[in-house]
């Protein structure tokens, strides 16, 4: 469980400081239970703060969770980073893929936040927000390790986000306990990463042929 931030005295946070305490407290009331559990006005009580002040910073409580999917994208695209920034035998995708699986079922209030609310639908392109969803979706295109080619990069790239997706989804709904298939879900994961990285491989060979 997430530690809940330590109350400042009334007034006590310099300006641009409640912006942040803000969100890193909406963030761990969203780990705890979910988009549904933000409360602005519960925020500003936590905080000791008065109930107008974090109206200086948010105008509603839809900017203030735009501002806590930001920094939860963030936060994903470090871990995604590092996943795929250290040595190892494993390919990059599949420590990527990995690590998406893990991140989804250990913060999942989070991740429901991120990948099944409606507030990355409407994140202005340019956006805070859409520039963070955006860097994850780079991340995924590097951790394919094949040369661009056409499109087909960014197609493999939707079609292993949207499998793990998935399996994070089935996964928290106790649809993916093993029984089914006798398979766990990381095995899953691997499936759809070896399956992707092949589809890939033969496609850029295809298009090389084509290109001769």
């Amino acid at each position: 469980m997430p530690p809940r931030p330590a109350r400042k005295a009334l007034n006590a946070y310099h300006h641009g400081d409640l912006r942040d305490a803000l969100v890193q407290a909406a963030l761990g009331e969203v780990e705890l239970g979910g988009p549904e559990a933000i409360s602005i006005s519960a925020l500003a009580k936590t905080l000791g703060v008065s109930q107008p002040a974090p109206y200086k910073h948010f105008a509603d409580r839809e900017s203030l969770l735009t501002a806590v999917t930001a920094e939860a994208f963030r936060q994903f695209n470090a871990i995604l980073r590092e996943s795929i920034g250290k040595p190892s035998r494993r390919s990059k995708l599949s420590r990527l893929a990995q690590a998406t699986l893990d991140f989804g079922l250990r913060r999942n209030g989070i991740y429901r936040l991120m990948f099944a609310s409606r507030i990355m639908a409407c994140a202005p392109k340019g956006s805070e927000l859409h520039v963070a969803a955006m860097e994850t979706f780079e991340l995924v295109l590097e951790a394919l390790e094949a040369p661009a080619v056409g499109l087909l990069r960014e197609r493999s790239a939707l079609q292993i986000w949207a499998a793990l997706h998935g399996v994070v989804m089935l996964a928290e709904q106790g649809l993916l306990t093993g029984q089914l298939a006798n398979v766990s879900r990381e095995e899953l994961v691997e499936d759809f990463v070896e399956q992707t990285k092949l589809a890939l491989a033969a496609a850029i060979k295809a298009a090389g042929k084509n290109g001769r």
